[in-house]
Parts: C-alpha cells; structure tokens; sequence
C-alpha cells in the first residue's frame, strides 16, 4: 500500500485527500488546528454560526468532481442554495444594483446607468465565455500548466485580450463607473488588483452566470465536513492538532513528515500550506535550489483583510446574503491597499449575511454578519495589535450612522476581529497575505509556483498558491492536477482496500 501525507486541511488538502483515497493510496491528512477546514474554518459563539473563510460556492460542478471521484454523490451530503441576486452593490451614492445571472434584468439595472453599457453586455459576455471554455471546459484549469502547454495557449490568449489587465478588458465594452467596477471587481475575491490581474480571470463572471452563486444549509463548513466525511468512509486518517514542522527529504524525494517530534513515512507528500511556508519553513534550504529564501521572499503577495464576524439581535433587511458597500475611490484605493501599503481612511466592504438565506445560522430574529475589508498586507507598516479596536470602531460607525444599520452597537451581542496578523499567525499566511500569491501575469499558470515541486520529488502542492490559482473553484481544480501527477508519478495501487477509520 502506498501512502501520502498531506499537510493542512483546507479545500485544496482535503480535494485531494479525497481524490487520492478514493484511487487507493493509504492518505493521512495532518492539521495543526482542532477541526479541518484551514481557511474555511468555522466560529460558533452564543448561538451564532458564522464561516470565517470562503462563503458562497460557485461552480458547484467542480464540487461535484470530488465527489464522483469518490463514488458519491454531492447531493447526499449538501443542501445547496441558490442565491438570486448574486451580490447586491452599494455605490457611494446610494445607487446599487442587484447583481444576477439573469441578462435581461441585468440589462434592465445596466441602461439606468447607461444604454449603450446595456447594449453591450451579450458581448462581453460572449468575450469571456471563451476564456471560460479555455480555463473550464477545455480543461486548462484541471492539468498541470507547463511551458509548452502556455506557449500553446498564447495565440489563443493573445486573440482574447486574456493577459491584458482585467479592468482594461472591460472598458472596452462599459462606460458607467458603476457598471465596470460590476464587472472587474472579481479579481479581488482571488487577492488579487484588477488593475493588474490578467483579464484570463475575467472567465469567473461567466463562471457564475452559468453556474450559479450557492450557498449550503449550515454555511460553508458543511463542505468540509462533507469532503471530511466523504474521505474517512473511504478510510482516510485525519490527524487534527497535529502540526507539521519539516517536510522530509533524503535524496532530492520527500519521504513524509515530521510531527509531534516523529518521522511519519509515506511514498509522497502533498502540500496545501502556504507555498512560502511549505518552502521556507517546512523544507530544508540545503534541498532547494528553485525556491530558496531569497526567491521565496522576492514573489509578490497579494492584499489582506480586516475581518469583523458580528451576532447582531436585530435583522436588517437592506443586506442581502452578500452585500458590498463602495469606497468613491476604486483604483486609487485598490493601490494603496497593493502598491502604496497604507490603511487609507476610505474603505469599501463586503458583507455576508448567511441568516437571511439560513435562519439556522444565527439565533430567531438575529442576524450573523461578518464584514470583510481589503486591506494591504503586512510588507505594509500598520500595526494591527494596535489599530485593531479603533479600526472596528470606525467601520461600527460607518455601518450605523452613514449606511443606516440603526441600533447596530446596541444590538451588538458578538464581535470577533481577525486581522492580516492573525493570517500570518493562524493560518502561517505569509506577510499575513489572505490569498498567498498575487494574480499578476508574472505569477500565473506556469509562472507560478508548480503543483509538481520544482526542487523536490513526489513533493506536490494544491491550494491558492499553485496553479490554477485561488477562489474554491481553483483550490479545488488544484487537487484534480496533483491527483493526476500522483498517478503518473507513483502508479494506480493494486486494488482498493479498506482502512482503519483514526481522528486523532
């Protein structure tokens, strides 16, 4: 029997663990906290729910995938959730509009603003499901991006405009602020400027105009707990409050981990830490000679966040299940968040409020929020131990006095905060970055770090910080490229045999 370690347990370790499992290799996934889940973790407090990652599923059919893997199907174990409208957008004029898949009252909201953005909208549509079909449909997304594979695609991308900056694509066929900010703004739910991101993730919105926005019963933990369950039916061993401190290598092969003092052998490892903290802290330097210290540190990471989770005794029906409320500024803030490092006095927010979908998630007639706010991450000089409180208080204030959230300090039964320094010392985040590596064309596919390791063998990386990138749809695509290299490189086992079910 062959045996793979897998280090952290968020979507891209626990896709794999499945995926891996379900072939027949014997699988032990090694976590450092009390429950699976890495960045999709979950609070509980005074009877208030809330998912302290990822909060919405897009792409269900990649969710899917895993499960089909593991001969299974995901409706047993999920109630998904339709979300319609997707997002509602605050501008910082009081407009908003009701972000939805469907074309004719999206053209509808559009033309208010401006006819011909309206008129425009079947194109652009039509411009990015190629680059879904590229990414999606022809499987870019799934295989491990090499040099040819990219020289490949490169006429191809040329032709689409995909490596120009996400934001320019879009003026190409929007005018209204309003309307251009609807449709380049998704570069920051992969940490990444729309600025500078590569119009090739322009392919989310047609992602989720095809697939959907979902969310299930019980919050985002439920998947978790559905991958987990998944891959100990299948006798996977799951090791919680066990952390990893050194990836072992003899002979340029990774030969298992070391934790709690102990040497666990196994025939392959797989990585779903954060890349710099896999190379950097994990690994000998004497091993690598790609991704030494100095080259590890010279990669540029991606934005952070101020998290605010909040059980409020009062509900407020202006907030939909998503809600982002916006700065005037965009790119002049989105650079001081990326390029200037500074916490601007201007803010813009995303709000999920999962009790006005799941009344479960909170107690009757509460509601569980939590606000997130893009922040720079700590290459910037903000020190968050003591800015924390006095930054909460400012966003408290904006909530109540100018969007109108009335009695929202005097309903205020929770207030948990989460800063870029809890992402550095929680999640081992590097520069506390929420989503490792920035989606900057320098730094994506084959530009980024492989999901075979370059300096290590049978060493494979999954999660945000390998190809194809971050957002739950790309963690979890990262699993399906690592299970393929595993095959190739270890072999299909002899047979599929059973193991002892162990959490410990």
């Amino acid at each position: 029997m062959k045996r793979i370690s897998i280090v952290g347990s968020g979507f891209g370790g626990l896709s794999a663990a499945v995926r891996l499992q379900a072939q027949g290799y014997q699988v032990t996934l090694f976590e450092k906290n009390a429950m699976v889940g890495g960045h999709a973790y979950q609070l509980k407090k005074d009877g208030y729910t809330f998912d302290m990652g990822p909060s919405l599923v897009t792409a269900p059919d990649i969710i899917q995938s895993i499960f089909r893997a593991a001969d299974r199907d995901m409706h047993d174990y999920l109630d998904l959730m339709y979300l319609d409208p997707f997002y509602r957008i605050y501008f910082h004029d009081g407009s908003f509009i009701d972000y939805t898949g469907d074309s004719d009252r999206m053209k509808a909201q559009m033309a208010a603003f401006n006819q011909q953005d309206a008129g425009n909208y079947d194109r652009f549509m039509e411009h990015i499901s190629q680059l879904y079909k590229a990414v999606i449909l022809d499987g870019l997304g799934a295989k491990e991006f090499t040099m040819p594979t990219m020289l490949q695609f490169m006429p191809e991308a040329i032709r689409l405009r995909a490596l120009q900056p996400a934001y320019s694509l879009v003026t190409r066929y929007f005018k209204d602020p309003r309307n251009r900010f609807c449709f380049s703004f998704h570069p920051l739910f992969i940490g990444g400027s729309p600025f500078r991101c590569p119009a090739v993730y322009m392919m989310i919105p047609y992602l989720e105009k095809v697939g959907g926005v979902w969310f299930t019963k019980g919050g985002m933990y439920s998947v978790v707990e559905a991958l987990q369950k998944v891959f100990l039916e299948h006798g996977g061993t799951v090791r919680t409050g066990t952390p990893v401190s050194e990836i072992a290598v003899e002979n340029g092969q990774a030969v298992g981990v070391v934790a709690d003092g102990e040497l666990h052998r196994s025939d392959a490892v797989v990585s779903n830490a954060h890349f710099a903290h896999t190379y950097k802290d994990l690994i000998d330097a004497s091993h690598r000679r790609k991704w030494s210290d100095r080259k590890v540190k010279k990669m540029s990471y991606g934005m952070s966040c101020f998290l605010m989770y909040m059980g409020v005794r009062k509900q407020y029906p202006q907030l939909l299940h998503h809600t982002l409320i916006l700065s005037q500024r965009y790119k002049d803030l989105v650079r001081d968040i990326f390029d200037n490092k500074i916490l601007a006095e201007d803010f813009s927010m995303y709000l999920h409020v999962p009790s006005r979908t799941d009344a479960s998630m909170a107690p009757d007639g509460c509601e569980s929020m939590y606000v997130l706010i893009p922040v720079p991450n700590l290459e910037g000089s903000t020190d968050w131990k003591a800015e924390a409180p006095g930054y909460a208080d400012k966003i408290l204030n904006f909530l109540e006095n100018d969007f109108g959230l009335k009695g929202l300090r005097e309903h205020l039964e929770v207030l948990e905060l989460f800063t870029p320094e809890d992402f550095r010392d929680q999640r081992n985040n590097h520069l506390g970055s929420a989503w490792s590596l920035e989606p900057r064309f320098t730094q994506t596919a084959t530009f980024r770090p492989g999901n075979r390791s370059e300096d290590i063998d049978r060493l494979y990386l999954v999660g945000a910080s390998t190809h194809p990138g971050a957002g739950v749809p790309g963690v979890m695509l990262t699993a399906e490229v690592v299970e393929k290299a595993v095959l190739e490189d270890l072999g299909l086992p002899q047979g599929k045999h059973e193991h002892q079910l162990e959490i410990l």
